[in-house]
């Protein structure tokens, strides 16, 4: 955790609106992107994300700096999703083809592009949920392992482990699909 995050936090549990505006500002749109992932609606991604704070500030006497702040946001943010799908009875959908977005102006190599990103988001939604979660994560997200295991509960052994078998299986659906 860095000094200025380390401040942060103090002010926030002085009790500084400032601070938790701040902290909002800082991570809402991660969380929004991560819960968004998770079940594939705007409004119920916003409705979540804003839970997320809700909660963090309700509990935030309780935070303790042994983990960055953003972990434990995403902690928050997984267990609403999971809350979430329990209550509504859904099987989690991963709807990735909103960040995979094509770079090229011409329109063969966006045509191609928007097949293999289908494939992708097809591939990735047959892994297993713990798989899913590493790869949205660590790839979409961009966290390293240490934070990215901080976030699942898992050790970071086993989120190295997960993740190269996560891998491992997409490679092997996407190879079936070619064939």
């Amino acid at each position: 955790m860095s000094k200025e995050e380390a401040k942060l936090i103090q002010r926030a549990k002085e009790g500084d609106p400032a601070a938790f505006a701040e902290i909002y500002d800082r991570y809402q749109p991660a969380i929004y992107r991560y819960i968004f992932y998770r079940v594939g609606d705007a409004a119920t991604a916003e409705d979540l994300t804003s839970e997320v704070f809700v909660r963090m500030v309700e509990s935030f006497d309780d935070f303790t700096c042994s983990r960055p702040l953003l972990a434990w946001l995403y902690t928050i943010a997984r267990n609403l999703v999971i809350d979430h799908y329990r209550s509504a009875g859904k099987t989690i959908m991963v709807p990735l083809s909103e960040k995979l977005v094509a770079n090229t102006p011409h329109p063969e190599g966006a045509a191609e592009l928007t097949l293999d990103q289908r494939r992708l988001v097809a591939a990735i939604e047959q892994l297993t949920e713990d798989q899913r979660q590493v790869i949205i994560l660590k790839f979409f997200e961009e966290l390293d392992n240490e934070t990215v295991a901080k976030i699942l509960g898992k050790p970071y052994g086993a989120v190295k482990s997960l993740q190269h078998r996560a891998l491992e299986s997409l490679r092997r659906i996407l190879e079936s699909d070619e064939g």
